[in-house]
């Protein structure tokens, strides 16, 4: 893997490749930016949403953060930083859509099935431990049925987070109000590490299949 100097010498390729063939792109978002699409997607490097969707920049508006997570509404002091980021994507940005990204592998998701890092310190696991407590409910009866270790909990995990996200979306007003009105889509969505395959989630029946 790269150091940060290596990808310096990315950075000069980009400098004299696309930056200049897509110069009067950059120019026009050096105005400003009006993405349809927000996608909220996981820290982990293997799943860069940029990528994965083959955009352009300028076109969606990306908050990525341990294991895909939305916390629900809720205006005690803190810092909220996802939060303000979603007011800023629907309110003034004005996105269209808001699609949580989950994924494979997720070290986020398996943490919160193992409860691992439950009762941990800050700077030994404990800012983790309580981002991903958000999890707990549905960790349960995922524990219940498949146990805490594999694959197959631990998808269950991954896929379960998508859909807490997107139930903590709604607890938002404007969010909630806004797809009331049909100005906003929420979307759940899953990349599978191990094959690249994208999945959708039918909110009808709560099933994820692969993208066509």
């Amino acid at each position: 893997m790269k150091t940060f100097d290596e990808m310096i010498e990315g950075y000069a390729r980009f400098r004299a490749g696309d930056w200049k063939k897509q110069h009067e792109r950059w120019s026009q978002l050096a105005e400003g930016q009006s993405p349809q699409v927000m996608v909220i997607s996981c820290s982990d490097s293997r799943v860069d949403p940029a990528q994965i969707l083959d955009v352009d920049p300028g076109e969606i508006f990306v908050v990525r953060n341990v294991a895909a997570l939305v916390p629900p509404y809720e205006t005690t002091p803190g810092r909220h930083g996802v939060s303000a980021a979603l007011e800023f994507a629907v309110q003034f940005l004005e996105v269209r859509e808001v699609v949580v990204m989950g994924h494979g592998m997720c070290g986020g998701c398996q943490a919160a099935l193992t409860q691992d890092l439950h009762g941990n310190d800050i700077g030994e696991g404990g800012f983790v431990a309580h981002w991903i407590d958000m999890l707990d409910e549905v960790r349960e009866p995922i524990a219940a049925e498949h146990g805490t270790k594999g694959r197959t909990a631990e998808q269950a995990m991954e896929l379960a987070a998508v859909k807490v996200s997107l139930e903590n979306l709604r607890t938002f007003p404007y969010v909630e109000a806004k797809e009331a009105a049909g100005d906003l889509k929420l979307r759940g969505a899953y990349f599978a590490i191990s094959d690249g395959v994208l999945h959708l989630l039918d909110e009808n029946s709560g099933q994820f299949s692969p993208a066509q």
